[in-house]
């Protein structure tokens, strides 16, 4: 048991090598997932800002957890990209020839997500910082912000590892993602959701992005984030849990 175990370890640490030298060598990936949340918040914050009423002096403090959310929705789209190309060029049935662990090709696509996706929040982070974003936040606060964009990430990998094994072109593979991108318009990220119709108001206010957004925001500005941090963990445990078991099917399928 303990040698399959370090098998199992060392077998997904060559994936995930594998899977970041593709990345070192297309930094565009990385470069393309900042670039639009980035230009997002400089369009809200310095076109658009001066005109929400939020209730805060700092509009990008308000902004940059919706900005951070949709920076991950548009970096695991990469992920199902990359999962797809391996399966149609026979990636996986080379790899299982070997004596490797079935699934740690998958998980090296999964981990890379983690690294790549965490490399885009800290730079948008930075940008924001340059724009005016200021957290009282200590050291606690903000390690529970990493936990939960993490578990986040996680949760929309294993969606995409869906769509990635599943898909029949490479359209199918990344566009998936885009009402993932679009989600958190429809949320508290940018405005407060009072200001909306009654219908639009009751979506925004029962889906996963604005319980996410509102516990981050807390955590930012040195608050208790109450009940929608517990209703956050509990919307990405839930949706990883169900992708998680998906992918592995769908994924003992192809292989």
């Amino acid at each position: 048991m303990e040698t399959a175990k370090k098998h199992f370890f060392t077998d997904i640490s060559v994936m995930l090598g594998r899977s970041m030298r593709h990345i070192v060598r297309s930094m565009d990936t990385i470069i393309t997932v900042t670039i639009t949340p980035i230009a997002m918040m400089l369009l809200f914050v310095y076109v658009f800002g001066g005109a929400i009423e939020t209730g805060t002096d700092n509009y990008v403090n308000y902004l940059l957890p919706g900005i951070l959310l949709m920076a991950i929705a548009s970096g695991i789209s990469y992920t199902a990209f990359r999962l797809f190309t391996d399966v149609q060029r026979g990636i996986f049935e080379r790899f299982q020839t070997m004596p490797i662990t079935r699934s740690a090709l998958l998980w090296g696509h999964v981990l890379t997500s983690l690294i790549s996706n965490a490399i885009s929040v800290v730079v948008i982070i930075l940008v924001a910082l340059l724009m005016g974003f200021r957290s009282s936040a200590g050291v606690l606060p903000w390690l529970a912000v990493a936990g939960i964009l993490a578990l986040f990430t996680l949760a929309l990998t294993w969606v995409a590892a869906i769509a990635g094994l599943s898909a029949k072109t490479v359209d199918g593979a990344s566009a998936f993602s885009y009402p993932l991108i679009f989600l958190p318009f429809i949320s508290s990220a940018f405005v407060p959701t009072d200001s909306m119709p009654t219908v639009v108001r009751v979506f925004a206010e029962n889906q996963p992005v604005t319980s996410i957004v509102e516990s981050i925001r807390a955590l930012l500005s040195g608050q208790q984030a109450g009940n929608d941090i517990w209703i956050a963990l509990a919307w990405c445990i839930g949706i990883m849990l169900v992708a998680y078991l998906f992918a592995m099917r769908v994924y003992k399928k192809r292989v």
